[in-house]
């Protein structure tokens, strides 16, 4: 697929110039002299695949701005290899068979980069950890305080808590690990930093930054100490490491303990704000982690990424261990720690070994017993990785054999090939004897090839079986979560039923004494609106002397309370408070208004009952506070207005008196 590739090299220092060159599809464009700025708006516009160039320090203090502001998908590319390692340019070009102009042209040095760039020479600039931190915050200033702006702050602290789980849930979904930390606020949350192991590339599509609303998302690739360059094309060859178990403690300052197979301490180190690189680097000098344990359940994020890196078995203990059980750990080991941290890690790693001890044992019986002892850490490592005994043996086999093939191979070609090195330093007629020497080594090539072939095709069939036993793993772990959330389904419907069960014994009685003529049933109306009123008259009817039962008032008016009065019912007992036109209506129609606190009510859902003689009782006692409350009122009416008439006369005698003088 055709990719773009942008070479450029610094003109001046002072203002920092710069000649841009592209290749495209085999062709190569001049763009002319751009400044700084003006080159960051070139490459954000073509959004090439590759920025390439001699060496990434002439940027100087624009760097990191330079790195920070490039497209994400962009590569970095210092053509020339990494620091301390560096060939110069011109003597790459005449290896790769470049033709080179003016070597003093800017131009030309910009062309040369993306010219060997494009034939995959060169090192990439890793800036970033595979790490990357997204911070959800408050979008908005609140500004000043108010009753309305502190229910604006609880509404936004509600958002954030909302976009938190959201975040959550898609990277649960994606299978990616992360760390969360929050500060929680009124009911919400006024923050949330998520820490996610993983590249920006791989979280490109799933979570988008936001800008400019209530809530605002931050994401922010984490930045390496120092840059890590790693070659374009070529691959490095992979030294053997011993097998060990690493016990890791993450957080703020990281614990990292590793021993080896026999259960001896290999490493313990503890460090403040290590990054995931640092982290890999110190295990990887160590050796090859086939387990990595963490002393709580469940793991995480971060032990689960270096899991991930090493493909290794991850180790959780059943339920996380207490600070007793980690010293006890310890006491057996016989050392001492400098710190919590080294101690976590030690005692996860000294876990999960004991956990494998009595595998291990057993398979060093048995090497020894076969007479095999040489390759005996390698052998047990496959078989803690899920190969039984029989095919880790054979593999270690196989992998010596081929060992075996290639030093015999890397000899022959040494003791063939050097005499017409050194011819050919020294005569160019050698030419045809090194082709014929060509011939031979393309008939070693294809019969290593057949061997090859041979290998990966028994590869494919231990693969097989892998996969098998993976599949059967996988369908086991389905059912037990299934037979978990059925187990969870089932306790909540005996919940449910004993609730019912009691429901059903109260209502029972309820309906016994109802039966017997000492309670009173009641028409329960949830809230007491048109709705519900005519519901209710649907179904069961609302009747002359029927008592309601009202739970929630709030919503009535004047004209519910008319039509009550119009039914003629008994009376009215309400959970809570009546509106003050609702009361006075029933009042003046003498229909008697009871609350919870008057009289006690048995309910259980729609049914509910009063006690016959407690009910009349209390309705008799309240039409009877009413009357008097009404006498009371026409009393202080009646003395009102004889006061009113005794004033006006004796404002008419002082007239009268007044005028026959």
């Amino acid at each position: 697929m055709p990719i773009l590739i942008v070479g450029i090299d610094i003109i001046s220092e002072e203002p920092k110039r710069f000649a841009v060159v592209s290749w495209f599809n085999g062709k190569i464009i001049k763009h002319g002299e751009f400044t700084f700025y003006r080159l960051l708006r070139f490459i954000r516009a073509k959004k090439p695949d590759i920025v390439a160039m001699d060496n990434i320090h002439e940027l100087g203090e624009y760097l990191r701005k330079f790195i920070r502001a490039i497209p994400q998908g962009t590569k970095i590319v210092q053509v020339t290899g990494r620091p301390g390692e560096q060939k110069p340019l011109w003597s790459l070009a005449k290896e790769h068979g470049i033709r080179v102009g003016d070597k003093f042209n800017p131009y030309e040095e910009a062309k040369v980069c993306a010219l060997l760039a494009a034939k995959g020479v060169g090192y990439e600039v890793l800036p970033f950890e595979d790490e990357v931190i997204i911070k959800v915050s408050r979008g908005r200033s609140q500004g000043k305080g108010g009753w309305s702006q502190d229910r604006y702050r609880r509404r936004v602290h509600n958002l954030i808590q909302n976009k938190v789980r959201e975040i959550e849930e898609t990277l649960k979904r994606a299978d990616i690990p992360f760390d969360l930390e929050i500060k929680e606020k009124d009911q919400g949350l006024e923050r949330g930093e998520f820490r996610v192991y993983t590249s920006r590339e791989e979280l490109a599509g799933l979570i988008k930054p936001m800008k400019g609303g209530d809530v605002e998302i931050r994401i922010r690739p984490v930045e390496r100490k120092t840059f890590e360059f790693v070659p374009l094309k070529s691959e490095s060859a992979i030294r053997e490491r011993k097998s060990i178990i690493v016990g890791l403690d993450p957080g703020i300052t990281v614990g990292i303990a590793a021993l080896d197979l026999n259960g001896e301490i290999l490493a313990l180190y503890s460090e403040r704000n290590m990054a995931v690189s640092d982290i890999v680097r110190f295990i990887s000098e160590v050796g090859h982690p086939i387990i990595v344990a963490t002393d709580v359940n469940p793991a995480p994020g971060l032990v689960e990424k270096i899991s991930r890196s090493f493909k290794a078995m991850l180790f959780v203990p059943r339920e996380s261990l207490k600070v007793e059980e980690k010293n006890e750990l310890l006491k057996n080991l016989g050392i001492s720690v400098e710190d919590d941290h080294q101690r976590d890690a030690l005692a996860a790693a000294y876990k999960a070994y004991l956990r494998l001890k009595p595998k291990l044992d057993h398979v060093e019986a048995k090497l020894r017993e076969m007479g095999i002892t040489k390759k005996g850490e390698e052998i047990k490592a496959l078989v803690i990785q899920g190969y039984n005994l029989g095919e880790a043996i054979l593999k270690v086999k196989e992998k010596e054999k081929s060992k075996e093939i290639k030093t015999a191979e890397v000899t022959e070609t040494s003791v063939d090939v050097t005499p017409y090195i050194e011819k050919i330093k020294e005569l160019e007629n050698t030419i045809n004897l090194l082709e014929k020497e060509n011939q031979e080594l393309r008939a070693v090539i294809e019969e290593q090839r057949k061997i090859i072939e041979g290998l990966e095709n028994r590869l494919a069939a231990y693969d097989e079986r892998i996969r098998e036993k993976i599949i059967r793993e996988k369908e086991m772990e389905i059912r037990e979560k299934r037979i978990e959330y059925l187990e969870k389904e089932l306790r909540e419907a005996r919940l449910i039923i004993e609730k019912l069960s009691k429901d059903l014994v109260l209502t029972k009685r309820m309906h016994l004494l109802e039966l017997k003529g000492t309670a009173v049933p009641l028409k329960v109306i949830e809230n007491l609106t048109w709705k519900e009123i005519e519901e209710l008259e649907r179904s069961a009817g609302i009747k002359k002397e029927d008592v309601l039962y009202v739970v929630n008032p709030s919503g009535a008016g004047k004209s519910i309370a008319e039509h009550l009065a119009e039914k003629r019912i008994k009376a009215l007992i309400s959970a809570k408070t009546l509106p003050n036109l609702v009361y006075e209506t029933l009042k003046e129609n003498k229909i008697p208004v009871l609350y919870e606190d008057e009289i006690e009510v048995k309910r259980v859902d729609d049914f509910a009952i009063v006690d016959r003689k407690e009910l009349e009782g209390a309705i008799e006692e309240k039409l009877k506070r009413w009357e008097e409350e009404e006498k009371e009122r026409e009393v202080q009416e009646f003395l009102r207005l004889v006061e009113e008439y005794r004033l006006e006369r004796i404002k008419e005698l002082k007239k009268k008196a007044e005028e026959e003088h």
